[in-house]
């Protein structure tokens, strides 16, 4: 069963993922009408009751020259509000946060799900999959011959910019100069920015982020579903460096996230990207933290 909520449009949006062929039953619900006194929102319990995984990619989009953290206060509210939904409706749910600043969303998800005691950390992602599609295909292009479908960089860090970190070093047969490296790290890290602005205002990435979810979505599915050995890259709770939430490998079962793998080794050009990444996604976990607990 998929069911879509939106505060405009979700029936439409149902009704046309409805003609799409598969054994799903789609349902789209929208905010119930304002009242007073005031009443829960039957179109979100009706939209989250029972759900097994909630995708949240609500919010408004970046236009030229906004970085992630510009949308901070208007998605931050979007996902605080959503996230109590998810608290009340179905506090088992694995979630998967897409709406940006996931640095600081993801904490926000958190500390929301704290203050109603449902907290679990394998029970929340944060969906860091298209910078894993950025660096599949960047580093194809760069080698003559490869197809991306073949590839599974490991990106690390972050959501947003420098505290992105794709360990091209651990692509077997991957050769590039220091300058192509350099270039392609920063290419990763600064890709929403690029479909930003060749939109000219008209929003950010959606296709490809569309797709990244789909592959996110599909894996946690599967490992819900009892497969073994799904293994993605995920923002979430960790202790693999001294920020709160970090974004490495993890593998995925009936349970959600069940273990936070290792990154491997390091090169020194990435461990210096890593040592100047870790303070940046710090200051944006704390925003996220005091957000809610202001």
């Amino acid at each position: 069963e998929l069911s879509c909520y939106d505060i405009v449009g979700t029936p439409g949006v149902a009704a046309d993922l409805s003609h799409i062929p598969t054994g799903s039953q789609i349902t789209g619900s929208l905010p119930s009408p304002v009242s007073w006194p005031p009443n829960i929102n039957d179109g979100l319990a009706e939209a989250l009751t029972g759900a097994d995984v909630v995708i949240i990619p609500a919010g408004v989009p970046r236009k030229p020259g906004m970085t992630r953290d510009d949308l901070f206060n208007t998605n931050a509210s979007i996902v605080k509000t959503l996230v109590e939904g998810c608290a009340e409706f179905c506090p088992e749910a694995v979630l998967a946060i897409i709406s940006n600043p996931v640095n600081s969303t993801v904490p926000i998800a958190a500390e929301i799900l704290k203050k109603h005691g449902v907290y679990d950390k394998r029970k929340l992602c944060g969906v860091t999959t298209l910078d894993v599609c950025r660096a599949n295909a960047f580093a194809a292009a760069s080698q003559e011959g490869w197809n991306p479908k073949d590839l599974d960089v490991t990106v690390i860090g972050g959501h947003a910019g420098i505290t992105i970190l794709p360990l091209y070093s651990q692509v077997k047969g991957m050769n590039v100069s220091d300058e192509e490296l350099e270039a392609i790290t920063v290419r990763t890290q600064f890709g929403g920015d690029e479909v930003v602005q060749a939109k000219a205002g008209a929003g950010s990435a959606t296709l490809s982020m569309a797709y990244a979810g789909y592959l996110f979505t599909e894996n946690v599915l599967k490992a819900m579903d009892g497969e073994s050995d799904i293994v993605q890259c995920a923002y979430v709770e960790s202790d693999l460096t001294d920020a709160q939430y970090f974004a490495s490998p993890c593998k995925f079962g009936v349970n959600g996230m069940e273990e936070v793998l290792g990154y491997g080794e390091l090169t020194p050009y990435e461990q210096a990207w890593l040592d100047k990444l870790l303070p940046e996604l710090k200051n944006q976990i704390q925003k996220g933290v005091d957000f809610v607990n202001k």
